[in-house]
């Protein structure tokens, strides 16, 4: 990993008006709030760029903060020239972000600044649909002949990693189209890895990965699993929110303690992500530059957690587990004979609440079957309920989810 090491008092002093003291009322989750911004944020000089950490067993370094780009970027390229200047250059996106508004907005940059193509790690997904003429769309949308990482797109398994697909992965690297591929993954995610680490082929899994997570011992083992495949992995999903809109007192106590260490817990959300070297990057959604800036603070301050911010972190999960769906879709799933997709009734909750994202949220609605979103009101859920490990009022969230979404 390289490492760039600015001390906490050097880099206020360069951020300016932007610094980390003035981060701390920037709102809800950094990596997710969508919250309207001021694009004139002053544009310090930016003498320290974001470290790398080594993409796995690609030998590609990359900026260990990504840039998601589930906003509409087409208006906010001042976030793109801000994100390049500080040395962010993975940059997150997928075709049905935004009403394709994300890829089309980074293509709209690249063909203004076509020599900043060779900096940027640039990684979209596969939402649907025959996947040569999708790549093919994306690629003129993204105003590139290549991509750096082609993403299968939020799979729960890794049945649909076939060898016919593993053979079209083949031909797409052999036309220079992409250069590596992998998949995202919401639900079910140690599973995913841990196939993929037999599978042998796979260069990069982004997955749902927070503090809370984090700490299971199925999630160390998958990531043990895919580390030693040599697999590229990015965080996404890192501020560990959920379905349930809520602030109560456990929410108020975890930030008055970071406040009083000099951050927010947004930023300390990603900081003890980045305290773990088998993460290669940590994506957040951006979409204005005080956002940005404020990720960029924590990625630059080198002031370590603590074991009683690692503490106050633990306890917060545990009093708030009811409110956070982990994606541990193999308990409540089955025991609704897979009638009713809840991981993915539970992320377009996510996208709508936490994001503040309602067209990405219908969107991910409208790709389930239509069976299971015709029923989701009527099915009993108290077996799912009893299944889950977190006691999530599934029943009441997937009738939320029926009367915001059908």
């Amino acid at each position: 990993m390289k490492e760039n090491h600015v001390s906490r008092r050097d880099f206020v002093k360069t951020l300016g008006v932007v610094g980390v003291g003035s981060m701390v009322g920037t709102g809800r989750a950094f990596a997710q709030s969508n919250a309207p911004a001021a694009e004139t944020a002053a544009s310090p000089a930016a003498p320290a760029k974001i470290p790398t950490r080594m993409f796995g067993k690609t030998g590609v370094p990359v900026s260990m903060l990504a840039l998601g780009g589930i906003f509409d970027i087409v208006s906010n390229q001042l976030v793109l020239q801000q994100a390049l200047n500080w040395g962010v250059t993975y940059w997150d996106t997928a075709a049905g972000y935004n009403g394709g508004k994300s890829e089309g907005g980074i293509g709209m940059f690249l063909e203004k600044n076509p020599q900043a193509r060779k900096d940027i790690f640039l990684v979209t997904k596969h939402d649907g649909g025959e996947m040569t003429d999708a790549l093919n769309q994306s690629l003129e949308r993204l105003k590139t002949d290549y991509v750096d990482m082609y993403f299968l797109h939020g799979i729960n398994s890794t049945d649909r990693l076939t060898d016919d697909l593993k053979a079209w992965v083949e031909k797409a690297k052999a036309d220079k189209k992409i250069r590596f591929f992998g998949f995202s993954t919401h639900s079910n995610m140690e599973t995913c890895l841990q196939g993929a680490a037999r599978l042998g082929w796979i260069d990069g899994i982004m997955l749902k990965y927070d503090f809370r997570i984090m700490q299971t011992d199925a999630m160390k083992a998958a990531m043990d699993a895919a580390t030693k495949a040599g697999i590229g992995l990015t965080a996404m999903k890192t501020q560990g929110s959920g379905p349930v809109p809520t602030v109560t007192e456990d929410d108020l106590k975890l930030g008055g303690h970071f406040i009083q260490r000099g951050f927010t817990q947004h930023q300390a959300k990603l900081k003890i992500l980045w305290e773990n070297p088998q993460l290669a990057t940590v994506c957040s959604q951006m979409p204005n530059v005080t956002i940005l800036h404020s990720n960029i603070a924590a990625a630059l301050d080198k002031t370590a957690l603590t074991a009683a911010d690692h503490a106050a972190l633990r306890e917060y999960a545990a009093a708030t587990q009811a409110r956070h769906c982990a994606g541990c879709t193999q308990f409540c799933e089955p025991a609704l004979n897979h009638q009713v997709p809840v991981g993915d009734v539970m992320r377009a909750l996510m996208y709508y609440r936490s994001y503040g994202d309602p067209e990405l949220a219908r969107t991910v609605f409208r790709q389930m079957p239509e069976t299971a979103r015709r029923g989701l009101a009527g099915f009993d859920y108290t077996a799912a309920e009893r299944a889950c490990p977190h006691g999530m009022p599934i029943g009441q969230l997937m009738r939320e989810a029926d009367e915001l979404f059908a």
